[in-house]
């Protein structure tokens, strides 16, 4: 009885993603490396725009929205989020007008532009914080609420535990596939911003009994309240599918902030080099490259075991890089009847 009252909070799905996103092996990757197995989750293929893995909590997020009869989805984030532009996108679908309140100078960033086409208004603070934002977009979708047009708001990254379902879903896909492949991997790499994809996938991976050490890549944040921050939403998102908190020694996190959020070093970067050149897989700085060398690093380090390493997007700023830097495509091949 417990378990069918906590399951009755959870929100409709609104369907975005096309789902299961394959998971593949990176043979090419593997072999110019001369090490152990990766199997690549392909979130990057969600196929709802660019959203990559952002799909997948805004499926529940738009839902509870709906649900609610939201008018307005007011999020928040920087310039470069991926999540406010797909959230601009699925409220759009949706039927739902959308809002964003952004840090930093959204001039020429096109994650800013993707969501103003998609009909987003965009609201610059300058020069507030990220945390800030967060504030300023609850104290927004409350303003509009009062006013008689009933807004939902959505902090950084969709890391709610509504938002976090979307991973717990996304383990239950996994673990399918594994057993397909017949494989058990030594661990599940992906980037951690906010913290709610991670935390979904603790929940997954407990329901699903699958004893998979996840490895996050913490970006943005130090590994200590970025933990606090994961597993917080993990237990309240496990309240809402009626099962108990995972495991916290599941968890590892990585610091890999660096020189900050978004700078990428060297060494990343020729990583992600690599991995357009071998699986031509598209990798952004802040997240992609960042998650994929520590799986690199994991591999080349330890036993020839397998990892997953789980591509979440970010197609937009990889590209964007790509085009920004001329000096990291190889060369033109000349083509010496044209010369002539």
């Amino acid at each position: 009885m417990i378990d069918r009252c906590l399951r009755t909070a959870v929100p409709p799905r609104f369907p975005l993603a096309l789902l299961p996103t394959p998971l593949v092996a990176a043979t090419r990757l593997t072999d110019a490396l001369s090490c152990g197995p990766l199997l690549v989750k392909r979130d990057d293929l969600i196929g709802f725009g660019v959203a990559g893995n952002k799909a997948r909590p805004l499926e529940y997020l738009l839902g509870a929205a709906r649900q609610q009869a939201a008018q307005v989805l007011v999020t928040c984030g920087g310039p470069g989020s991926n999540f406010c532009a797909a959230a601009a996108l699925a409220a759009r679908i949706a039927g739902l007008r959308c809002e964003i309140v952004l840090w930093g100078d959204p001039d020429g960033a096109p994650n800013v532009a993707l969501a103003e086409a998609a009909g987003a208004r965009i609201i610059a603070t300058g020069r507030a914080g990220r945390d800030e934002v967060e504030f300023l977009a609850a104290e927004r979708a409350a303003e509009l609420t009062v006013a008689g047009v009933p807004a939902f708001a959505v902090p950084r990254g969709g890391s709610t535990p509504i938002g976090a379902l979307g991973f717990a879903e996304a383990a239950a896909e996994l673990a399918v596939q594994l057993r397909a492949l017949n494989r058990v991997p030594a661990g599940i790499v992906l980037p951690v911003g906010s913290g709610g994809s991670c935390a979904g996938l603790l929940v997954g991976l407990a329901e699903a009994a699958l004893d998979i050490p996840v490895i996050g890549v913490s970006v943005s944040r130090a590994p200590v309240p970025i933990r606090e921050a994961v597993l917080g939403i993990a237990a309240h998102c496990a309240a809402l599918r009626g099962t108990a908190p995972p495991s916290s020694d599941r968890l590892e996190l990585v610091d890999a902030r660096g020189d900050g959020f978004g700078r990428i070093t060297e060494k990343e970067r020729r990583r992600a080099r690599l991995a357009l050149d071998t699986e031509g897989l598209l990798l952004d700085a802040t997240y992609g490259a960042k998650a994929f060398s520590v799986a690199v690093d994991r591999l080349l380090d330890g036993p020839r075991s397998c990892l997953v390493w789980w591509h979440t997007g970010g197609l937009v700023p990889a590209v964007a890089q790509v085009v920004a830097r001329p000096d990291h495509r190889p060369a033109r091949p000349v083509d010496e009847g044209a010369v002539r």
